[in-house]
This record gives C-alpha cells, structure tokens and sequence, in this order.
C-alpha cells in the first residue's frame, strides 16, 4: 500500500467509531484478517495460536484477577442479602444462598439451618445471576480497525484473551459469540489458561457470494469453481456457500469444529458495501439445509437479517433466533411469536455509541434502523416474542468498557428488573437452546438450586434503575463464576 493510500485509509478509519447498527459486513474485516494472517499457513496458525495462548500462563492478570482469583474449598453461604434471582419478579429478601462445587446448592430461609460453610456477609446488597451477552464478537470487540489491518496475528489474540478477562469483570460470565474464530480462546478459558466468560460459539458466519459476510475485495471476483478460499474463510472468520450442497458442508465444518449454534446471514447491513441493507440472502432451500443440518446435531441456527421479507424467509425455513430484525413489521413480529422464535435485539439508538459514516447511504440506513429500534421494542412486548439482549460490539477498544450501557438503555423500554431478567434468565434460556451441543450443562442466568453458580454481588438498587451497571468497576462488589471468586471487594 502507498503512503498516500495509507494516509486516505487511516483518515477513513478514524472517522468511524463502534456501534449503532451491525458491523460485521464491512470490508474492513476482509483486510484485517488478509494483513493479519498474510504469509501463514493455515496449520502454522493454528499452531501459532496454542502458542500465544500458552503464552497467557506467564502473563500478569489484571490486578483484581491476580489477587482476588480463587476457588473455594467447601460450602459458602451468602447471607445478609437481596435477591434477584433471574426471573423477573421482585426481589427477595430474608433468604440465604448456598453455593457448593459451582453450583446453587441451596435457596435457604434466613432461619434455616445451612449446615456447615464459609459465611460470606453481603452488606445488605442484592444478590444477581451473572450477566449474558446473547450478541457479541469474542475475538473482533476490542481490537481497533487500524490495529486489526496492520497488527502481528498473536497481538490480535492477546488483545482478544486480555478484553475477556475484561469482560469477566464486568460480571458478564456468558456471552453468544455470533462470528469469527474463537474456538481456540474459548479453550483457553474453560482450561483455566486465562480468565473470561463462558463461550458459546458459533464459527465462521456463513455467507452466500454478495452477502453480508462476503468479504472479498473486487478484484478477486469472479472465483473458479476450482479457487481456493479466501484467506477470512480459511481462518474461520466466515465462509461463502451458494447452493443447498455448499451451505451443507459449511454448516457441517462448523459443527465439526465445536460450534454451539449456526450464524447464517440472511440479509444486507449497515455497513456494508456489497449488500444493501435492503436485500434479502440465500434462498428458502438453502436456508432449510443448514436447518437440517443444525437439527441433526440437536441445535439451531440464528440469522443476520433486518427486513420483513428476509425475516419471514428465515421462520419458513425454520431457523430459531433472528439477530436485529430491527425493520420488521406486524407481520413478521406475529410470525416470530407463533413460531416461538427468539428475537435477539440490540438498543442501536442514534446516541454517543452509534458509528459514524461518511457517506449519506448509510447515514440514511443507520437512520432507518435507529427508528425501527423504537418500534421493534415496542412489537416484541406487545406480542410477547421471546426477546434476548445482546451488544454487537465490533471492533471498539474505545467502548467495550461501555457494554453494559448497552443494558441500561433497556429501561427506556422495560421496567429495570425486566430488562435485568433479558440479559440473565431469558438469555440463559436462549444458550440452552444449543441442547447437546451446550458445552457447559446445567442452568445459566438463574439463582436457583443446581444452577450453576455465576453471581454478583452490586451496590445498587435495580428494582429502582440499572445505573449502577455503568460503573461496573465500583459497583460490582463480587464477580463469581462456576463457584470461583475473581473479584471480591466487600
């Protein structure tokens, strides 16, 4: 690249800021990973990945982490408490909860006898599930655009290890991940390697020729039927599949490698060059196919997808959660509720978090979704669609420490406790319906008996508001997850 090209490149990129509408189709994302894996093998990757992983033993944890970070020998009781539990209803007062080996073991009356444990005083406060993010890119949240096109491949690993450990203090301790590679990192976590929430991914985001995840710059098109993939598709970042036969084998690939869920993208975005946001991708019958191949395996596919027709296209072919929908109309809305579909929406408001175009086109797309946000929300309560909360953060170091303001815009929606219950029991729903290919059994987002034991312990009142959530770094006292401890300042 020129200097001149260079210089044009870098203006562009730091006139575009994170959020308000979906990233993942710009062509941004085809140079970062064309720079960051150029001159790699794809086997020399993977190689190198365990490597940097590795890497993370050696490494200092953030503060909290290195200090606070530990598990419990025996039972802990938690008393002097309020509890939220997860469900929506009030909190509950007078109640004691007892962990035991990384579960709730026990809901127990403040008089009831609770055996012998590890007394833990919460001070009055209230007593939460750990939160769920139902929409967010493990790998591509936290490195910037600039970063990602010229960055070494490890820095880019280590960025995105380093933003979970991150993202665990926030007291988010699940997340969805919706696209890209993060098989190796959710490795790293669920070994102990480096700390951060559990990983539900997804694999590469799968794309027909033209659609949302077709990265490829112009001059690479056309592609023989006997070219090899493209560099984004062979590090797992997505893969383009037309016809029934092609959207099997990408389907199938992804189950292979581990993946919870299917992203399949069926409709234009934002940001995209290629796709307007407008256009409705891959046909019924291709859809149906990754469907049946999902099912197969006992787990569903969510779709990338804004408008009524793409919308109704993906419920015919039978696909579970529709990621945005935020154009949908009455129709599309009464069809989600019929079919018992999730509708996985995220808060894209014209505000201080929204991107930054250059261009009137996409100006005037990030417009229409902006308005159809308000409409959506309002759609999915009065017909009662099961509606999940999710950030779509998309390469933004500069506000991921924000996600969970994400959250707090809900109350402009919902009264608190039933925004609070979206991004806890409800989105803990939405995980379970990976069915066998849930990697971590056992019931998240609820304070239950058997549930598994993510729980923080606030300062702060949500019967009243979610403020307190956007200074998570003061008001999260307690950060537990699976029975582990990895903040504690009461």
């Amino acid at each position: 690249m020129s200097s001149l090209n260079q210089s044009r490149t870098e203006h562009r990129l730091s006139s575009q800021h994170s959020h308000g509408g979906c990233l993942c189709g710009s062509p941004l994302l085809s140079r970062f990973h064309e720079r960051m894996m150029a001159d790699i093998t794809r086997r020399q990757f993977l190689g190198g990945t365990a490597g940097v992983m590795a890497m993370f033993a050696g490494l200092h944890a953030p503060s909290v982490l290195g200090k606070e970070s530990r598990d419990r020998n025996g039972p802990l009781l938690l008393k002097n408490l309020r509890l939220f539990d997860g469900n929506g209803g009030p909190l509950r007062d007078d109640v004691t909860v007892r962990v035991e080996e990384g579960r709730i073991q026990a809901i127990l009356s403040s008089g009831e006898d609770a055996g012998d444990a590890d007394v833990l005083d919460c001070g009055g406060r209230v007593v939460m599930p750990g939160l769920i993010d139902a929409h967010w890119h493990t790998t591509l949240a936290a490195i910037s655009q600039v970063e990602a096109m010229t960055a070494d491949p490890g820095y880019v690993h280590l960025v995105a290890a380093r933003e979970a450990e991150r993202t665990l203090l926030r007291g988010v301790t699940s997340v969805r991940d919706v696209g890209g590679p993060s098989f190796a990192l959710k490795k790293a976590i669920d070994r102990g390697i480096v700390s951060g929430p559990r990983i539900f991914p997804a694999g590469a985001m799968i794309s027909q020729t033209s659609g949302h995840g077709d990265f490829r710059m112009r001059h690479e098109v056309p592609r023989g039927s006997a070219a090899p993939l493209s560099e984004q598709e062979r590090q797992g970042v997505a893969v383009i599949a037309d016809g029934e036969a092609e959207v099997l084998r990408r389907t199938r690939e992804q189950l292979m490698l581990g993946a919870c869920q299917i992203k399949l993208m069926a409709g234009g975005g934002v940001a995209s060059v290629y796709d307007p946001l407008d256009s409705t991708q891959f046909t019924e019958r291709e859809l149906r196919a990754a469907v049946e191949a999902a099912e197969d395996w006992g787990t569903y596919v969510m779709v990338h997808v804004y408008t009524p027709r793409g919308i109704q296209r993906a419920l015919r072919s039978g696909a579970k959660s529709i990621e945005h929908g935020h154009l949908a109309d009455e129709e599309s809305v009464r069809m989600m509720a019929g079919e018992g579909a999730w509708w996985s929406l995220q808060p894209f408001l014209q505000d201080e978090d929204s991107n930054s175009y250059p261009d009137a086109e996409r100006r005037e797309s990030q417009r229409k979704v902006s308005e159809g946000t308000v409409r959506a929300y309002e759609m999915a309560q009065q017909f009662d669609v099961k509606t999940a909360w999710g950030t779509d953060i998309l390469f933004s170091p500069q506000n991921t420490h924000n996600q969970l303001r994400h959250l707090a815009k809900l109350t402009r929606f919902y009264d608190p406790l039933t925004a609070l219950a979206m991004a806890t029991g409800r989105n803990g729903e939405l995980l379970a319906l990976s069915g066998p290919r849930n990697p971590y059994p056992g019931t998240l987002g609820r304070l239950e008996p058997g549930a598994l034991a993510d729980l923080l312990v606030v300062d702060g009142n949500p019967a009243q508001g979610l403020e307190f959530l956007n200074d998570p770094e003061k008001n999260l006292r307690l950060i537990m997850k699976a029975g582990r401890v990895y903040k504690d300042s009461l």
